[in-house]
């Protein structure tokens, strides 16, 4: 399907989190009316922690005191905040493929060629969620980017997150995603200073990614 069809927002600022939900959740139900085009909205939100539907109390600490919002979505807690790139998408899987597993893979495959444009060697990790590079340190591993999805009436719903230089000591008032044995980190930690150009990257792999969502 053409990528021109599908509107690509890019909001400035900071995005409240409650506006965020409900602009998907019409957007979402507008699109299953056929009443409006598919979008993907990559923005960014003051710091603040979200529970996905697997959410564990025990899992979150959150010393100072940010807010805390139920997604609606899979998975568990996930901190959202300045300098980190959220990208919400809402996609009709009806016309694409009803394969959300197939959906999930792409994403994860569009995001890591994202990050390698930038010269990050990214993967996916056996049995964990998310996106991960090698650790800072010569060892082991550490998450640079998180997944959260719904799917509503075959519509898709949040999306993505990708750290390019948020305050990683957020990160520490929850277990991020039910992780505690790995740590998070940023393209800033890996050096990479030139964070605008995730957004150019993204932009330029969507026709793959498309591809990849509606391949047999």
């Amino acid at each position: 399907m053409d990528e021109n069809a599908i509107e690509w927002r890019v909001s400035p600022g900071l995005v409240p989190y409650p506006e965020a939900l409900a602009g998907m959740e019409a957007r979402a139900a507008a699109i299953r009316a056929g009443d409006a085009a598919e979008l993907i909205w990559l923005l960014e939100h003051p710091p603040l922690y979200t529970a996905g539907t697997s959410a564990d109390p025990a899992e979150l600490f959150n010393p100072e005191n940010f807010p805390v919002y139920a997604a609606g979505r899979g998975g568990r807690y996930t901190y959202h905040g300045p300098g980190q790139r959220v990208g919400y998408l809402m996609l009709d899987l009806d016309r694409r493929g009803r394969d959300v597993r197939r959906f999930v893979h792409a994403l994860e495959g569009w995001l890591i060629d994202s990050l390698a444009k930038l010269g990050v060697a990214a993967h996916r990790s056996p049995g964990r969620i998310g996106i991960w590079v090698a650790g800072t340190d010569g060892g082991g591993e550490a998450k640079i980017g998180a997944l959260g999805l719904r799917v509503k009436r075959w519509v898709t719903l949040h999306g993505f997150s990708v750290n390019l230089a948020p305050q990683l000591s957020h990160f520490s008032g929850i277990v991020p995603c039910g992780i505690a044995d790995a740590p998070v980190t940023s393209l800033a930690q890996l050096g990479v200073e030139d964070h605008g150009e995730f957004d150019l990257a993204l932009r330029r792999g969507l026709g793959a990614f498309l591809t990849a969502i509606e391949a047999e």
